[in-house]
């Protein structure tokens, strides 16, 4: 039961770790917003136009749209711009560390919510695995940089990145007994994509800087916008919607939070920045957690 379900949450880590080196470069150079708006209305089009060629879409219960609402504006709006928000006062470090307490938070949802109760194993392979992620991202690096200097009050980042990890996780929870019910991951993904980039292109009409278009767009920028975009919403999404399905979702928020330490490794393959001894730690706490997990 483990072995899928496991190795899509795994790919899922892998994929936003991708996405987010590859999204660097872009992102600084068109802005958060605009690049936000161009991979959502992209990879919602992408995914809308699979699913219709899979016919995917039979696979929807359309009276289950308040769980789709709500999985969209709490899962991905308000989950990023919590995300985004704790970012800009706590730094990259920081929200990485915070946006870690996804997996319990989703754990303690999901045993009140839908009343799964993890395995001892599941709970002692999580703390490791979570351990590993705390100690790659606090320690993993050789130097701190000023961008994780607090900006304002300390508490006001911890909560905006407590929420953003809740928020994220209940936007994939909510759709649990959804997925478990016959919902497509894929369609799901697509649904949840199409709101967001509703959202996103109505707030794209307000007369605001921060809201403007990108006047410099070229081809090979587009590209460079939208291929994190659809790794990570399109992808790596789909393939968490369904560990979610088949894995209690502790389990699955667990294996699907380990991008903070593959980001460490992907950096060292592509820039030639070795990681420290640190992160070789939190690796092997990471892999243990998850040997622990996936021999439950």
């Amino acid at each position: 039961m483990f072995l899928l379900p496991g190795a899509a949450a795994l790919m899922a880590s892998l994929g936003w770790a991708g996405g987010i080196v590859l999204a660097q470069f872009p992102a600084r150079a068109i802005g958060a917003f605009e690049f936000t708006r161009i991979q959502l209305v992209a990879c919602a089009a992408i995914l809308a136009a699979a699913c219709t060629a899979m016919g995917y879409w039979q696979s929807v219960t359309w009276s289950d749209w308040p769980v789709f609402a709500a999985s969209t504006v709490f899962g991905i709006l308000l989950g990023n711009l919590a995300m985004i928000g704790c970012l800009r006062r706590g730094g990259p470090r920081r929200t990485e560390l915070l946006l870690s307490a996804k997996a319990p938070v989703v754990g303690i949802m999901a045993f009140f919510w839908l009343g799964e109760v993890p395995s001892g194993a599941d709970m002692i392979g999580g703390i490791i695995a979570l351990a590993g992620v705390c100690v790659a991202i606090a320690f993993g690096r050789h130097r701190v940089s000023a961008r994780d200097e607090v900006h304002g009050s300390l508490w006001v980042v911890i909560a905006l990145g407590v929420g953003a990890a809740a928020f994220q996780g209940f936007g994939f929870l909510a759709l649990k007994p959804s997925l478990q019910a016959g919902l497509e991951p894929m369609a799901a993904a697509a649904i949840r994509l199409l709101g967001a980039a509703f959202l996103a292109s109505l707030l794209s009409l307000w007369p605001s800087r921060i809201f403007q278009r990108h006047d410099g767009m070229t081809p090979v920028l587009l590209m460079r916008t939208i291929l994190p975009g659809f790794i990570g919403y399109g992808i790596s999404s789909t393939l968490l919607l369904y560990a979610f399905a088949h894995l209690d979702a502790g389990a699955a928020a667990v294996l699907g939070s380990l991008s903070p330490v593959l980001v460490l490794f992907l950096l060292w393959f592509s820039e030639g920045a070795r990681p420290n001894g640190f992160a070789f730690l939190g690796a092997g706490l990471s892999l243990a957690g998850t040997a622990i997990i996936s021999l439950a």
